[in-house]
Formats: C-alpha cells, structure tokens, sequence
C-alpha cells in the first residue's frame, strides 16, 4: 500500500535514528523535516537513506508548520501517495503499525485519521513520564481526535489544506474539526502504534508543558469555541476556575468575612479525592494522576493568560517548549 512517512525533530541524537529505522523497512518513502539542529541529526538522517527538509528558521517554527512541509515534500516524491504516517522524531512505531493502520484505512473509506496505542518507553523513570503514558491511554473506538502521531488519508488532508502553521500547540484537534466538519471520522485503535521518550525528569518540564496545555485550550477554543465544536470551551474554564476563581473567592472571602473562608480551598483535595476513586488504574496511579490533574489547572491557567496577553497585544505566538 501506498504509505509515507513525516519524521520531525530536532536534536533527537539516538532516539531519531531508532525512529527512521521503526518506519523504512515498511514505508514507501520516509521523510525527515529538521528544525535547526545542532547535532547530527541531518547526516544521520541522510545516511538512512531518507530524504530530508531544513526548515528555515528565519521564519516562525511551530510542529505545524513541520508536517506540512514533510508532507508537501512526500507528494512531490510520490504524487499518488495514499496515506501519510505522522511522527516525532522521539517516538518508535510498532512494527506491524503502518500495515495495519493503512488496511483500516483502506477498509473503512469514512474515516480520515487513525491511531492507536502510544505508549511511553521509560514511564518508570519519573512521575512525568507516568502521566503521559496515563494521558495516553484513551478507548479505542470513533473519537474526535487524535495527537502528533497518526495516519491520514491523503486526500483528506490536502482537503483542508492540512495543519494550521501558526499554531503552537493543539494543532492535531483543531485539523480534525475541520475534517469532522466536513464528514470525515477519527478513529482509534486498540493496536500498538509507537514508543514515545518524553524524557521529563523535572517539574519545571511538565509545568512547562501545562502552561503549553492551557494556551492550546484558550487558542482552541476561540477558534472552535462556538456550537457545534464547543472546542475545548469546557478545558479553558475549568482552568480558570480551578486556577484562578477558587483561590481568588477564598481569598477575597477571607478579607471579608474572616480567615476561616480560607475553608473553600478543601474543595481541592476533595477533588483530588474524587478523581483518584474514580481511576481505572492501580490505586496509586490514580492518586498521582488526579493530584497532578489538579495542579495542573494552576500552569494551565498561566497558559490561558499568556494566550489572550499575545492575542490582545497582537503578538507574535512562540513555542512553549518543555524538553
């Protein structure tokens, strides 16, 4: 079947080696799109036989912008390619992946996007890494959208003239509404799709990545915030309330009426409570994810702010990078 493949990276040393080595054995054509490296990362990626994209860097970087240009670098290589795999340059896709993902495709001529299990390599390493791969684990069935790596049916892609190159995060569920809207359906499977390596060790890393989080959701949701998408309407006020609203009332009410209002913030580790009894995992799991679901709200929060600063300001959008 007709399959190609955009890798993107930067700086990814051994891990994007593994990564071009998981999908030529079975892609048609592989491309890998560099944004600035300072490593060897090109003359690895050359030597592997693939072809390669230097990103001008002179020009406003997202992830976006990325897999658009490896895309428009696969159809000039193969003009009747089907379906195109997207992946990081940090990631490993499961052996049989792209076979199976491309025979779905082929199968079920509704649906656009799918994906399948990511898992993350070292999960055991730090807390951080555990949350993602917690993160990720998601039912498999129709969804409504899908992460960074996936197959899509060409056509469909070209259709909505794929990613939107200004955004910083987020670009994966904005590019599926746009392709829900028109008929089109995701769908995840409960297969094995890739290893990830977020190689987070440090707070400040998944902090970082919050505050990313919450700037997707505020840019989400004023591009698809009104019916029927509602995009990420829900995600941007649960962040305000939890990370501003709650802590302002209790202090505000505090001033007011007296130091025992301060009572309101318990409604913090009963939420926590909440969350972790209502966990599928392993007790422990599901009291790690619900304490970092709740002070995550904090950072995205930041996000939000930082979002609505830039847009008021008519600034310039820049990556929020965690690694």
């Amino acid at each position: 079947m007709s399959v190609g493949v955009v890798v993107i990276g930067r700086n990814e040393g051994a891990r994007l080696g593994k990564c071009i080595e998981s999908v030529a054995a079975t892609a048609r054509t592989v491309v890998y799109v560099d944004s600035g490296s300072t490593d060897d990362s090109v003359p690895m990626a050359r030597a592997k036989g693939v072809a390669v994209v230097e990103l001008n860097m002179h020009l406003p970087f997202t992830a976006a912008r990325a897999r658009n240009e490896g895309f428009r670098k696969l159809r000039e290589l193969e003009p009747n390619l089907a379906y195109v795999q997207f992946v990081d340059g940090d990631c490993e896709l499961a052996g049989d992946w792209l076979k199976k993902a491309a025979l779905f495709l082929s199968l079920r001529e509704d649906v656009a996007v799918v994906c399948g299990r990511l898992r993350e390599r070292y999960p055991e390493r730090s807390i951080y890494n555990l949350m993602c791969d917690i993160e990720w684990d998601t039912p498999a069935g129709e969804t409504k959208a899908c992460g960074g790596i996936a197959m899509m049916r060409a056509a469909s892609f070209e259709r909505v003239n794929g990613f939107r190159a200004d955004l910083i995060a987020g670009e994966e569920p904005e590019l599926c509404i746009r392709l829900r809207a028109l008929g089109w359906r995701i769908w995840r499977l409960a297969e094995e799709m890739a290893l990830h390596d977020a190689a987070m060790t440090r707070f400040s890393q998944w902090w970082r990545r919050c505050v990313r989080g919450g700037y997707a959701f505020a840019e989400g949701a004023a591009l698809h915030g009104r019916p029927p998408a509602r995009h990420w309407v829900r995600e941007s006020r649960s962040a305000w309330l939890w990370g501003l609203g709650i802590p302002l009332a209790s202090l505000i009410a505090a001033l007011l009426a007296g130091p025992w209002m301060l009572s309101i913030l318990l409604v913090y580790p009963l939420q926590i409570a909440r969350l972790a009894l209502r966990g599928q995992r392993k007790p422990l799991d599901n009291w790690a994810r619900a304490g970092f679901l709740v002070l995550g709200k904090f950072p995205e929060m930041l996000g939000q702010i930082k979002y609505w600063r830039n847009r008021l300001g008519n600034k310039t959008n820049t990556l929020i990078e965690y690694k």
